[in-house]
Order: C-alpha cells, then structure tokens, then sequence
C-alpha cells in the first residue's frame, strides 16, 4: 500500500468553537497576568515615590538625614554607589528641614574616584549644614577617607579604622597560558599602553610608573585627610603607613573625634544643628528601581538574565584601590 504526502485538503478540520474557546482562556489568562505585572510595577513605583523624594518635599518638620556608605566603595551593585550617595547628599543638602546630616560608613574602602566623589559631596555639604561620620565594624582605607570630610567622626572602641595608603594589585597569567600552550601577541603604538599586562612579568618600566601614579594618589589622600581633620600633612603622613587602628587608638591619634554607634552619632549631630527635643530621622531610600520591562524580562528570562549578571560579576576589573586587608575571626 503507497502512502503519500498528507493531503491537507483532507486532513480533519478543528473546531471553530474549541479554537475561539482556547483562545479566549489563555488570552484572558495573558490579560490576567500582564494586568498583575502592571500593579506590581505601580506599587513598586509608588513604594520608591512615596519615599525620599516624597519626604523631602513635605514639611515634616526638622530631621536629621541619614546616609549609608556599606560595601566596597564603587561596587555598585553590592556596595558603595558614589553616584546614589552623591546624589543623596545634594538632596539633603537643598531641603531646609534637613539640619544636620550622619554618614554611617561600614566600608574596607575600593576604587578611587568614587572615594574622592563622596569626600567632595560631604565637603561641601558641609559649608552649609553639619556632617558627622558614624563608623561601623570597619571604616578602613576609602572607608576612612570618606569619613574624614565630616566634621565628627564617632566610632566604637573596636571598629578597625585607618589603613591610609594606596594599592594596586598585579597578576601575571603568562605560566597558566604555557601551562595550556596559548601564545600571547601584544602589538602596541607607545611605550606604556601595556604597563601591568597580566601576560608578561613586570619590568622596571611598569614599576616606575605605577609607583608614580600610586605616590600621586596616595599624596591627595593624606591631603584630604589632613583638610578634613584639621591637622598638618606632616601629622597624617606619619600615620599613612597603611596600618590599621582600633577605634579607641584613633581616637588617641586624632583620626577620629568621640567614642560612640549610630546613636551618639545622630545626638550630637542633632546638638550640632542647634536642635532640641527628641531627633527626628530621614532614612535612605530602599533601593527599588524596577521597570515594567523588567518585570517582563524577569518572567520569560529569568535564567538567561542570571546568567548575564553572573558574567558582569565576573568580569569587575581593579586598579589602585583604597582598600583594607580583611581581618576575620
């Protein structure tokens, strides 16, 4: 028996009914969950909106606006985002019912920059309102750098703080690339564009200039620290050796002010801004920042869009940090 190509024309026909049927269920079923994504996506900007900016356009009467400086400077997706603070404190800084502002830093420090945009906000943040620094476990290396532009600096008698220094750490893969028989070729137009390429060892050349650049930046930190403290660049710079210090040792060194948690911290900023009575607080924003796209981009590709974050992670870079060696128990 020959059996041929399927004849359409043949071929039973599908309900009509069953099909407008079907295609009302899961049509309704499509309404039912965009229109739940919808009220997600409103309430969730509704949340952000009747936050910060919400607050600071009432009058709520005077308060003292808190600032979080938690992680690593300039990891902006797990820790310190220069651009939010920045940010934060130019908004305190416009809102007349703000008096006094408390940076609570929990920091080992991180890039540069960053840092150093934080240090100038609060600076000048400072010629109009007062500024108290509330250090946490770790206030080191950036963390401190941060911490000196307030006008107080409170930090409990354990807190490790200090670590005034630069760093800039160097990897060289060229053993691993032979281990798996990879040649490397560097072609290049000026004599430094590959200073510290992980695939060669370094030479004198790459040390000079990194030293170079390294005493730079290490010279504006123990600048700032010294316009931030009040003191000499030749008292920081006998303390610049990168070491850390507990909190009651700062204290002794003139690296912080009182002994104290966020608590004195938000008193004597409130004493400082000539207030009285109980102080009232205006906390950081939650960070929620979702759109309709992502909630959208989060059903259908949830995985595809882990996996995307995973890479970004992976492939944070480094350069001259301010950053404290971790001490754990």
């Amino acid at each position: 028996m020959h059996v041929g190509p399927l004849d359409l024309r043949y071929a039973p026909s599908v309900d009509k009914r069953a099909a407008v049927v079907l295609a009302v269920i899961f049509g309704g079923l499509f309404l039912v969950l965009f229109g739940f994504l919808v009220l997600a996506w409103s309430a969730v900007k509704s949340t952000t909106a009747s936050g910060l900016d919400a607050e600071l356009s009432t009058g709520v009467g005077p308060r003292i606006g808190v600032v979080e400086c938690k992680g690593t400077v300039g990891d902006g997706e797990r820790g310190v985002d220069a651009d939010k603070v920045v940010k934060l404190l130019r908004k305190y800084e416009r809102d007349e019912d703000v008096k006094a502002v408390v940076v609570r830093v929990d920091s080992p420090g991180g890039a540069v920059a960053p840092s150093q945009e934080i240090y100038s906000a609060m600076r000048a943040l400072r010629k109009k309102k007062k500024v108290v620094a509330s250090m946490g476990n770790l206030a080191a290396s950036g963390g401190y750098y941060i911490s000196a532009a307030a006008d107080q600096i409170y930090a409990s008698p354990g807190t490790l703080t200090g670590s005034i220094g630069v760093i800039f750490v160097h990897f060289n893969v060229r053993g691993l690339l032979e281990a798996v028989k990879v040649e490397e070729t560097t072609l290049k137009a000026g004599k430094y564009k590959d200073t510290l390429s992980p695939f060669r060892p370094l030479n004198e050349l790459d040390r000079e200039e990194v030293q170079m650049i390294s005493e730079d930046v290490y010279s504006q930190f123990i600048r700032d620290v010294a316009e931030g403290r009040g003191l000499k660049e030749e008292e920081v710079r006998k303390l610049a050796e990168g070491r850390i210090y507990t909190g009651r040792r700062a204290k002794e060194l003139k690296l912080v002010d009182e002994m104290g948690g966020f608590q004195e911290a938000i008193a004597k900023a409130w004493q400082l801004a000539g207030q009285s009575g109980e102080p009232r607080l205006q906390m950081p924003p939650k960070d929620i920042n979702v759109s309709l796209r992502d909630l959208m981009r989060g059903l259908f590709q949830g995985a595809a869009a882990g996996v995307g974050d995973g890479v970004r992670g992976a492939a944070r870079g480094g350069g001259l940090q301010f950053l404290a060696p971790q001490l754990v128990e």
